[in-house]
Parts: structure tokens; C-alpha cells; sequence
């Protein structure tokens, strides 16, 4: 019995002091708020636009439209300095190492795939009057820039598409790019230097609307269906290397300024 005092005032302080907590309660977790958030504005833009184009590069920002404003600068100084240049030679010196380790065969069927923008040709010059990819895509200036067939070689991608004509490998160019420019684009690639292709494929009518993945995937299945063995797959995006009737080893060159899917 002598402990009925101590447990009424054990309730008494425990009822007061639910009480005073529902005046002002505050959780024990809280979850994050724009006011917890560090703003971008206070990371390095230098800093930040790196980590950006490394979770663009890595396909870990997922599908995105535009590069963001800050970051224009930082992707313009890539894109035209020596950074650039560095990384696609990096790639292609790569794409050679592994093409050297190939036995090529007899039958004529041992084949590499090319995608064109990006990859062997560079649409810089076009790019650095729309922004590096800050401006949404615009279709019909990129058809009139198509049309011009200006576009120049990235000169390690040259050394590469000749290094493996050389090892007897076949040659096919995946783009896409629509079927009304196949002219044009023969045309470009002819003038920057890539002849002897065994295949220029484009997108047809009945190609449209289909995802890139998708029709590049179909593509390579036709090619594997007629017995050729895709050893080595070259591109920009994503969307040029996975898929289905994927190539035994797929390398990605550097493109900070457009995703597509």
C-alpha cells in the first residue's frame, strides 16, 4: 500500500506532461525539408556540373532534356578543350586493345557497329550555336544542320574505324538518323574520311516512334541473324549499346550534351 502514492504521482507527471508536449511537439525524426536541403547554388558550379556529367555519363540522372544552365560553361570548356579529346582517345585506344584480341575468322562475318552523331562525327559546330544542349532539341534546325554534311570526324574515332578495317573486321554504321538523309549522311561521313563501311543503316518510315533502344537492338538482330558476330559495338548513348543482341564488348564515348532514350 505504501507504494499507491508514488504511482499517482508517477501518472500525475506523466499526464502533464502530454499535456504540455501536445502544445508543442516535436518528433524525435524529422524528415528532410527545402530548409535542411543544401542549396546549389552554394556547391562550386565546377564541382557540381562535374558530378553532374558523371551521373550522366553513368546513366544514373535517367532520361533528362536540357544540361542545366549553370553547367553551360563547364560543358562548352569540355567539349572544346582538351578534355574531350582526351577521353574519346582514351575509348578508342581501348576499342583498338580489345579489337587486337579478336581472331578474326575466314567467313568475313566478324563485324563492329558504329553509331554516326557523336561517335565518328562530331555535330559540335552545330551544338555551339544552340546552347551545348541547353536548348531543347530543335528538329528542324538539326535537319537543316544534317543537310549540310559538315559535321567533322572525331580524329580518334578515325583512327579507330581504320585500325579495325586494317584487322578485317566488317563495318556497320547504326544511326538514328532518319531515311530521307542517308545521302547526307553518306555524303559527311565520305567527306570526313570513313569509306568501306559493309552497312550505312538508318531509320525507316515504319521505325518511327520506336525507341532507340529498341530499334537499335532490332537492327543488331538482323545483323546476327545473317551469321555476323558483333564483337565490339561503338556509341554515345546508352540506347546505341544496350538492349538485345548486344555486342561482346560495348564501349561509350563521352556526351555531356543531349540524352537520348
Amino acid at each position: 500500500m505504501a507504494s499507491q502514492p508514488l504511482t499517482f504521482l508517477f501518472l500525475l507527471l506523466l499526464t502533464a506532461s502530454v499535456l504540455e508536449s501536445s502544445t508543442s511537439f516535436e518528433p524525435n525524426i524529422r524528415l528532410p525539408t527545402t530548409a535542411t536541403i543544401v542549396p546549389r547554388s552554394d556547391i562550386d558550379d565546377d564541382l557540381y556540373c562535374a558530378s553532374w556529367q558523371l551521373a550522366v555519363e553513368t546513366s544514373n540522372a535517367g532520361s533528362w532534356a536540357a544540361i542545366p544552365s549553370r553547367c553551360v560553361p563547364f560543358v562548352r570548356d569540355y567539349m572544346t578543350g582538351q578534355r574531350y579529346a582526351s577521353d574519346c582517345e582514351v575509348v578508342a585506344n581501348y576499342s583498338l586493345a580489345y579489337a587486337s584480341t579478336v581472331k578474326i575468322a575466314s567467313d568475313g562475318k566478324d563485324a563492329w557497329v558504329f553509331d554516326v552523331d557523336e561517335t565518328l562525327l562530331t555535330n559540335l559546330p552545330y551544338y555551339r550555336d544552340h546552347g551545348f544542349g541547353s536548348e531543347i532539341f530543335n528538329e528542324s534546325c538539326w535537319d537543316e544542320w544534317v543537310a549540310e554534311a559538315k559535321a567533322p570526324a572525331i580524329p580518334s574515332s578515325l583512327k579507330l574505324y581504320n585500325g579495325l578495317k586494317q584487322m578485317r573486321f566488317k563495318i556497320f554504321v547504326l544511326t538514328g538518323r532518319s531515311e530521307h538523309q542517308r545521302n547526307d549522311t553518306r555524303k559527311n561521313l565520305e567527306l570526313a574520311g570513313y569509306t568501306g563501311w559493309e552497312g550505312l543503316i538508318l531509320r525507316g518510315a515504319s521505325d518511327g516512334g520506336t525507341p532507340a533502344t529498341i530499334f537499335k537492338s532490332e537492327r543488331r538482330s538482323v545483323l546476327v541473324n545473317e551469321g555476323y558476330r558483333i564483337h565490339g559495338n561503338s556509341g554515345d548513348q546508352w540506347s546505341d549499346l544496350l538492349g538485345f543482341a548486344v555486342a561482346k564488348r560495348s564501349f561509350k564515348l563521352p556526351n555531356p550534351m543531349y540524352y537520348i532514350a
